[in-house]
């Protein structure tokens, strides 16, 4: 009998990857393989973001794709899922009939158990080249279960938001916030561990405001119990709020050996009117209080952050309270995205910014950026770094793609002992950094260990790193 296939794509943040693990977990219990593409499958699943204006016609875009997929098997089904399912329901089935499905962010259960009752109905099917389509339609695949797919576990530990920044879509797709029982958490954790995750990532879209809706327990106390599972190596999170992090929760994170030294706080703009604009709850001084905090406690931390450029009102001075903020030198990377009119939300209606200065602005502000990043990176130079193997680098088939702990990207060549089941089983590489970039480092692996505590044995060096050295 052919095996039911489903491809998952993903598009948006690390809620979405974390509910796309979910439907991959309900579909593989209910006897599905997952796809590496659309072509290939019985089931094809969009899980959209619509944070901003170009995601949303991204998600539309692919709709457009998959209908050749439904033109060349009818039985084919498609399903679209994730914020802009919850957002644009009635007008999705307008402009993408030939969509079967559509779930909300709130609805991934009744996602689960309808799939899992499509299963049946691809018992007797195969998707055969009579069927196949002539070109292929491309696409980035999730949850497909490579050798390091189970390295990095996501765990969701809220949903929804209660905060209603003026700019943000979420509270109004995803609800309020929704927290989960501290005792499910640690046991989906616990289960991703004994999968082989050695990296446990809590997920929420505000995560440090996490508080146990069964019991006592705050996002610090939570993080402690995760800490204790037996074999978790490290522990990261994202996405916090400076408004909740608390002088005692820094306190008690900064005593969790596991912790990554990153910490990602959302700043969005260095200027107190754009911040009342924004409701983001707090002034720039308030902000730095927290960073003066991580640096206290987290002495070696890199702090990350989120900006938006040309929002509505935004005057120069306020970008260039941003810009200044940023030529600081505080931030060892941050995100940059010019302001995109949400509908339904208040910043929606103001007056907004002309797109060609909101465009330079954000030049000027990512070249500033990524001078500083340049200098983080080069930093690391001549040193070395233990990283967590992400798997093959997208960009080039030859060299292997990590993360060290404060998160940044490292792109090594393959070492001459290069086996897929080898480093997947001996995860840890300890890399001798050799170049810095913008975007993170180039480098050589020296050793590898199967846990994070382990020295690690020498790696052979490539004859062309001898050659350069």
């Amino acid at each position: 009998m052919p095996v039911a296939s489903i491809y998952i794509e993903t598009h948006g943040c690390q809620m979405n990857e974390a509910d796309s693990q979910y439907i991959a977990d309900r579909a593989a219990s209910a006897g599905y393989a997952v796809a590496d593409r659309a072509e290939d499958a019985n089931v094809v699943i969009l899980n959209t973001c619509t944070v901003r204006d170009n995601a949303e016609r991204r998600a539309y875009g692919r709709m457009g794709h998959f209908k050749s997929l439904k033109d060349a098997d009818p039985a084919r089904r498609l399903i679209v899922t994730g914020c802009l399912a919850e957002h644009d329901r009635d007008r999705m089935r307008r402009i993408a009939p030939h969509v079967d499905a559509i779930f909300g962010t709130s609805e991934l259960a009744q996602l689960g158990d309808v799939i899992t009752r499509w299963r049946e109905e691809f018992s007797e099917t195969d998707l055969t080249e009579e069927r196949a389509l002539r070109f292929p339609i491309g696409g980035s695949p999730d949850c497909v279960a490579g050798a390091f797919s189970r390295l990095r576990g996501f765990v969701t530990v809220q949903r929804g938001c209660s905060y209603y920044c003026t700019f943000c879509i979420v509270p109004h797709v995803r609800g309020r916030f929704d927290h989960r029982p501290m005792a499910e958490i640690l046991s989906e954790a616990h289960q991703r561990v004994a999968e082989g995750a050695r990296e446990i990532a809590l997920v929420g879209q505000t995560v440090n405001a996490y508080l146990n809706p069964v019991g006592d327990g705050d996002f610090g106390a939570l993080c402690s119990h995760v800490a204790r599972i037996a074999g978790l190596e490290r522990l990261s999170f994202i996405s916090p709020h400076p408004k909740d992090f608390t002088r005692e929760m820094l306190r008690e994170l900064s005593q969790i050996p596991q912790l990554n030294p990153r910490i990602h706080l959302p700043l969005q703009s260095a200027s107190d009117p754009m911040l009342r604009r924004m409701n983001r709850k707090y002034t720039f001084s308030q902000y730095m209080e927290k960073v003066s905090w991580i640096h206290e406690f987290f002495p070696q931390a890199a702090i990350t952050t989120d900006f938006i450029v040309g929002f509505p009102g935004e005057t120069e001075q306020d970008f260039q309270s941003t810009l200044d903020c940023v030529r600081s030198g505080i931030f060892a990377n941050a995100y940059m995205f010019i302001y995109s009119k949400r509908r339904g939300t208040p910043a929606a209606h103001w007056e907004q910014v002309e797109p060609a200065v909101a465009s330079e602005r954000h030049a000027r502000l990512a070249e500033a950026q990524n001078a500083v990043a340049c200098a983080f990176h080069e930093r690391k130079v001549r040193t070395e770094a233990r990283a967590l193997v992400q798997g093959v680098s997208k960009k080039d088939r030859s060299k292997l793609a990590a993360k060290t702990l404060d998160n940044v990207t490292v792109i090594v060549p393959q070492p001459p002992d290069y086996e897929e089941r080898l480093y997947a089983s001996e995860p840890w590489l300890d890399v001798r950094i050799d170049s810095a970039h913008k975007w993170g480092c180039g480098g050589t692996v020296v050793r590898r260990a199967r846990r994070f505590a382990d020295r690690g044995s020498a790696v052979k060096t490539p004859l062309i790193s001898l050659l350069t050295a």
